[in-house]
């Protein structure tokens, strides 16, 4: 009788750790929704790219431009620009943007 009472907390024990070492006790109820109906997955709106008046055609320098924002958008989207002399992001200070 002893023999077995001991089978059994060492059975007991040894189910207790692989339960607890594993993970594997049972899962928490997930909470539901109030109204199953009501929740929807969620959706993601995708607004088309707006479009510029603007392409890079060459131009480089402020004597090719003919506004502030055509040359804000030349030197943000297209090559070798010639028109930031200083660096710090205003093109054409001079002619456009001063």
């Amino acid at each position: 009788m002893k023999k077995l009472v001991v089978l059994l907390i060492i059975a007991v024990a040894t189910w207790g750790g692989y339960r607890h070492f594993t993970g594997t006790s049972a899962p928490a109820a997930a909470p539901m929704a109030a109204n199953a109906s009501s929740a929807r997955p969620a959706t993601r709106v995708v607004k088309p790219a707006p479009t510029s008046a603007y392409t890079c055609d060459g131009r480089t320098h402020c004597s090719q431009m003919r506004s502030c924002e055509e040359a804000t958008y030349f030197i943000q989207h297209c090559p070798n620009t010639k028109m930031d002399g200083n660096g710090d992001g205003v093109p054409c200070e001079r002619q456009w943007c001063g």
